[in-house]
């Protein structure tokens, strides 16, 4: 994951981030809303500058969050310290960073679809280390239905499902179009919500 941790050093170390909008997912908001993800101990994923971490603990949630770009992270403290909130944020490797026992839910928003080029493998080691049975997942995925020049990897419904469909159950599968920094490119994506087997 070297070169990958460089892009995105790169990517931070430029402002060229256009996945961060800076506000917090609308998907993700929709799914809280509707009461969809039950329990209090979450782990955010590539939390990158911590604008869902810091939505999910004004919410009530013990939050953790890891992300591999240590400036990411930074800005990520800072946000949460000015929001009032304490997250628990890691600078590391999703695959290998120690972030401590099981999680009730799980989020990310662009990790699942980036891991699973890199290591599918070591990925889903990790989320089975950090699940149970019963805990919930929520992963927005980039769309294969759609192609782009630039913007996040995709995947396929029929990928996902082979993927991930071993050890979670699916229980709500949609459309919708990322956030990013400019309403003239939001890229399809999946909001793939599963609960542990």
């Amino acid at each position: 994951m070297a070169n990958e941790l460089h892009d995105f050093d790169k990517a931070y170390a430029s402002g060229r981030t256009p996945w961060d909008s800076g506000v917090p997912s609308l998907e993700l908001r929709r799914v809280l809303d509707a009461g969809l993800l039950p329990g209090r101990r979450v782990l955010e994923l590539g939390c990158g500058t911590g604008t869902n971490a810091v939505e999910l603990a004004r919410r009530g949630y013990e939050v953790t969050a890891v992300d591999f770009v240590a400036q990411a992270v930074e800005a990520a403290r800072a946000k949460a310290g000015a929001a009032g909130v304490k997250v628990a944020f890691h600078v590391g490797d999703a695959l290998n960073a120690d972030v401590g026992g099981s999680f009730d839910l799980l989020f990310d928003r662009g990790v699942y679809h980036h891991c699973r080029r890199v290591d599918l493998p070591g990925f889903m080691k990790m989320v089975e280390r950090v699940t149970r049975p019963a805990s919930r997942w929520l992963s927005l995925a980039g769309s294969a239905k759609e192609t782009h020049e630039y913007g996040p990897p995709t995947v396929s419904e029929a990928e996902f499902r082979a993927e991930l469909g071993g050890l979670f159950e699916f229980l709500e599968i949609r459309e919708f179009r990322f956030g990013t920094d400019s309403e003239a490119f939001r890229p399809l994506a999946w909001s793939i919500l599963m609960k542990r087997k």
